[in-house]
């Protein structure tokens, strides 16, 4: 990991496209800019954790039926664990 000091209104830049600027630091955070393409994904790390454990628990929800019941909803277009 990398870790840098940067103050209010200073900047880092990342690769050729992406500008991660400090807009602001309180006691109570630290608030960033992110100057990136559209199409670059940007979330929150307790958001991509949050959904991947959701998708693990729907994961196991759907392990305990059999592989058959998922395959003949599937295939009938809705889903067994309504």
């Amino acid at each position: 990991m990398l870790v840098l000091t940067r103050r209010a209104n200073e900047s880092i830049v990342i690769g050729y496209d992406i500008t991660v600027t400090i807009l602001a630091v309180t006691p109570g955070g630290v608030r960033i800019g992110i100057d990136a393409p559209r199409d670059m994904r940007i979330n929150r790390a307790e958001i991509v954790v949050a959904v991947s454990d959701a998708n693990q628990e729907a994961l196991q929800t759907a392990a305990g039926e059999s592989a058959e019941s998922v395959l003949l909803a599937a295939l009938a277009g809705h889903s067994t664990t309504s």
